[in-house]
C-alpha cells in the first residue's frame, strides 16, 4: 500500500538539509512502528520518495513523501503515532492512500506557491518607500512577454526566460486574504497578520525536476529594477502548497495530497 504524506517543517529546522529530513523520517517510521516496505537485494532500504526538496533557510506547511506499508493502522492513528515519536517543527499534517499508477510526488510536482515577507531584519534595514516600490514592479512584471535572468545551474550560468514560469505574483497588504482556485473548483484563503512585516507576496512558480522557479529569482530581479541590493536574509519565504497539475487532460492545478484518497 503506497501512502503520501503531507508535512510542515517549521522554526530553526530550516537551517536543516533535504539528507537530515530524509534520514529523520526514515527513523520516524521506525520508531512509531509502522510497517513499512523494504526493497529487495544484499542491502534492503525503506520504499520511500520525496517531493520536490526545500532549500535551506525556508519554512513550509506543504512538504511531502511517499512511502510503501504492508499494512496500516487507521490513517487518525497512522498520523499520531508518527507526530507522537517525532519533533513539532516536523509536523504530519495529512495522508492519502494513493492509487496503484499513480506517479511518485517529485515526478507529480509542477509548481509551488510562496509568500513571502520581509524578516525582522528586512524591517529594520529596508527603506520605507521600497515596499510600494515593489509592488509597482510586480505589477508590471506579469505584463513583461519575457523576463531574462541569468540563472546559475550545478554545471553552469546561462540566460533564462522565467515569464513562461511565472503563473500568479501578487501582493497582499496585512490581514487581507488571498483566495487560490484550484482546478478542483476548491478554494484555499490564506492571510498574514503581522502589520510590522508589511505586505506579503503571493508567488505560483514552476517548480519540479525538469522546471524550477525559486522565489528568490523572483526577488533578485525585482530589487535589480528597484534599484535595491538583493539581501537573502531581508525576507522570509514560506511554502504553502506544492502542486501538480489537473488530471486528464483539465486546467488548472491541484494539492499533491489530492491524488489520493483517506482510509
Amino acid at each position: 500500500m503506497k501512502v503520501r504524506v503531507k508535512y510542515a517543517k517549521t522554526g530553526p529546522l530550516k537551517f536543516i538539509s533535504h539528507l537530515d529530513v530524509m534520514r529523520y523520517f526514515q527513523k520516524n517510521i521506525r520508531r512509531a512502528g509502522l510497517d513499512i516496505a523494504y526493497s529487495t537485494g544484499l542491502s534492503p532500504h525503506e520504499i520511500i520518495s520525496f517531493a520536490a526538496p526545500m532549500p535551506l533557510m525556508l519554512t513550509s506547511e506543504a512538504e511531502y513523501f511517499d512511502a510503501e506499508f504492508n499494512s496500516l493502522p487507521e490513517k487518525k492513528e497512522f498520523i499520531n503515532r508518527l507526530n507522537e515519536t517525532g519533533v513539532p517543527e516536523l509536523k504530519v499534517l495529512d495522508a492519502a492512500l494513493l492509487p496503484e499508477k499513480c506517479l511518485n510526488s517529485m515526478a507529480a510536482v509542477t509548481a509551488s506557491l510562496y509568500r513571502v515577507n520581509l524578516s525582522e531584519r528586512g524591517v529594520r534595514e529596508i527603506k520605507e518607500n521600497w515596499l510600494s516600490e515593489m509592488r509597482d514592479v510586480l505589477e508590471r512584471l506579469t505584463d513583461d512577454k519575457e523576463i531574462i535572468v541569468i540563472k546559475k545551474t550545478k554545471k553552469k550560468e546561462e540566460p533564462t526566460d522565467i515569464r513562461p514560469m511565472i503563473h500568479i505574483v501578487e501582493m497582499r497588504e496585512p490581514g487581507e486574504e488571498y483566495l487560490l482556485e484550484w482546478g478542483n473548483g476548491h478554494q484555499s484563503r490564506y492571510c498574514h497578520e503581522d502589520e510590522e512585516k508589511g505586505y506579503s507576496v503571493y508567488m505560483l512558480l514552476a517548480a519540479g525536476s525538469k522546471i524550477n522557479l525559486r522565489p528568490a529569482d523572483i526577488l533578485k530581479e525585482v530589487c535589480s529594477r528597484t534599484g535595491e541590493e538583493c539581501i537573502r536574509f531581508h525576507y522570509d519565504i514560506h511554502r504553502l502548497e506544492t502542486c501538480m497539475d489537473m488530471q486528464e487532460g483539465g486546467r488548472g492545478f491541484l494539492s499533491l495530497i489530492d491524488a489520493g484518497s483517506d482510509w
